[in-house]
C-alpha cells in the first residue's frame, strides 16, 4: 500500500471535518517543520498562530516535563498555585482583574459571552441579553460562537442558532448605533479579523464605540484568540488602540501549542461568576497552568512583543516594495506578525506551490494569503519566505482577469 493509500486508510476512521494537505508533519524545531518522508518547511502559519514561540520550545518544554513529574490533574474543587500564578500573570499584564481557565478559544468566546449576560441579569438585573457581532468576523464553531461568527459558510446546516445575537458591517457607525437596543449586553468584536481577511478596525471608528459603550451601559469584549500573546506588536492588540475592554479572550499562542484558552474580565465582573454559575473539568489543569506560566514568562520577560512589531514591520514593508506594481495583487496589510496578502483572485494554488517549494502558510479568505511566523523568527527566515511568495506572484502579474 502506498504511503498516501496508508494515510487515506487510517483517516477512514475520522470525520472528514478537514481539507487535509496530503501531508504528513513529525518533526518541528523553531520556524521548520519535517514530515514524514523527510522534507523540510518553513512554517509561516505556525499552526493558525498557535506557536508563537516556534515549534518545541525548550523553556515550555522544560516546564512541561518538571509538572507532568508532579501532577497532572485533580479539580477545580481545589486550589491549583499554577493556575492562580497564571492568571496573575495575565492580570499583572493586561487591564483585566480576574481570569477563567479553559480549554479552547471558543470555550473562552463561549464564557464571555455567558458572562456578559449573566452580569446584565444576575448583578445589573437589566434584562439585557443580545451580543452584538461583525460580518466577517470568527469567534468559533459552538453554537452560540458560530451564530456570533460574522460568516455564513460556518452557519450552514446548523439551524435553528441561538436566538440573541446581531451581525452588522464593521467600521459602520451608522450601522452599529442602529443596531443597539435596550437589550444590548455587550460588543463583541476582533482587533483584527483574522480568519476574515487581515482588517484591522479602524482606529476612529473604535473610539465611537467605545464611547457608544460607555453611554449605554455595553460591555465591550474583545477577542484575542488570534490576535493576543504578542502577535501583532503588543501582548494584546487593544492596546494599540488606547482602550481596555470590558472582557477579553485568549487560547491559540497562549499555551505554546498545549490547548488552553483563558477569559478575563475587569473587576466589576467578578459578580458575574460566582460559584457554581460556569466551569470546566479540564480548565485550568496544573499541566495546562505550567505552560501558561511558561509561555507568559517568555513572552515578557523577553519583550517579544516589540520583537514580533519590529520583525512584522520588516516583512510587510519587505513584501510591498517588492510586489509594487504587481497587478494581481491588491494590498499587503496587517499588524505586527499578522499579516495579509490581499490578491485579485483565488490564491489556493499559490499556498500550494509555496508548500511544494517549501514554504507552509494559509489562506485568510479566498484570495488573501496569511503569514504567521512565530515571534522569534529571523530576517533570514522572512526573506526566504518573501522572496519565494514574491516569484510565485510574480507569475500571476498581468493575468487577472477583467
Amino acid at each position: 500500500m502506498s504511503d498516501t493509500n496508508a494515510t487515506a486508510a487510517v483517516d477512514q476512521s475520522l470525520f472528514p471535518t478537514y481539507a487535509r494537505y496530503p501531508m504528513a508533519l513529525v518533526k518541528g524545531d523553531g520556524s521548520w517543520l519535517w514530515d514524514d518522508k523527510g522534507n523540510k518547511y518553513l512554517d509561516f502559519m505556525s499552526g493558525i498562530a498557535v506557536t508563537n514561540l516556534g515549534h518545541a520550545p525548550k523553556q515550555i518544554k522544560a516546564a512541561l516535563v518538571k509538572q507532568l513529574d508532579e501532577l497532572w490533574h485533580v479539580s477545580n474543587l481545589f486550589h491549583i498555585p499554577n493556575q492562580a500564578e497564571a492568571g496573575k500573570l495575565i492580570t499583572d499584564n493586561s487591564c483585566a482583574d480576574a481570569v477563567f481557565f479553559c480549554n479552547s478559544g471558543a470555550e473562552a468566546n463561549e464564557a464571555a459571552i455567558k458572562l456578559a449576560r449573566r452580569y446584565n441579569q444576575k448583578v445589573l438585573n437589566n434584562g439585557r441579553f443580545e451580543i452584538i457581532t461583525f460580518e466577517q468576523s470568527f469567534h468559533g464553531r459552538t453554537l452560540a460562537t458560530l451564530t456570533a461568527t460574522g460568516q455564513a459558510k460556518v452557519k450552514e446546516g446548523f439551524a435553528p442558532l441561538p436566538a440573541g445575537f446581531k451581525t452588522i458591517p464593521l467600521n459602520d457607525l451608522a450601522a452599529l448605533e442602529a443596531a443597539v437596543s435596550d437589550q444590548t449586553a455587550a460588543i463583541m468584536l476582533e482587533m483584527v479579523q483574522a480568519e476574515g481577511g487581515i482588517y484591522p478596525v479602524d482606529p476612529d471608528y473604535m473610539k465611537e464605540l467605545v464611547a457608544l459603550c460607555e453611554k449605554q451601559g455595553i460591555l465591550l469584549i474583545v477577542d484575542e484568540i488570534q490576535t493576543g500573546m504578542g502577535r501583532t506588536g503588543k501582548l494584546f492588540a487593544y492596546e494599540h488602540y488606547g482602550i481596555e475592554p470590558d472582557i477579553f479572550t485568549m487560547a491559540k499562542g497562549l499555551g505554546s501549542g498545549f490547548p488552553v484558552g483563558a477569559m478575563a474580565a475587569k473587576e466589576k465582573l467578578r459578580e458575574g461568576f460566582t460559584a457554581g454559575s460556569h466551569g470546566s473539568t479540564f480548565g485550568g489543569t496544573p499541566i495546562a497552568t505550567a505552560v501558561v506560566k511558561a509561555t507568559l514568562e517568555t513572552i515578557v520577560g523577553e519583550n517579544l512583543s516589540a520583537r514580533a512589531a519590529q520583525k512584522g514591520e520588516y516583512l510587510i514593508s519587505q513584501l510591498r516594495e517588492k510586489l509594487a506594481g504587481n497587478d494581481f495583487v491588491h494590498e499587503v496589510r496587517g499588524l505586527g506578525l499578522l499579516v495579509g496578502i490581499a490578491c485579485a483572485e483565488p490564491i489556493s494554488d499559490i499556498l500550494n506551490a509555496a508548500q511544494e517549494r517549501g514554504l507552509i502558510v494559509i489562506s485568510a479568505g479566498p484570495n488573501v494569503i496569511r503569514l504567521l511566523p512565530n515571534l522569534l523568527v529571523t530576517d533570514e527566515e522572512i526573506d526566504i519566505a518573501v522572496a519565494l511568495l514574491v516569484e510565485l506572484l510574480e507569475a500571476k502579474r498581468h493575468v487577472v482577469k477583467s
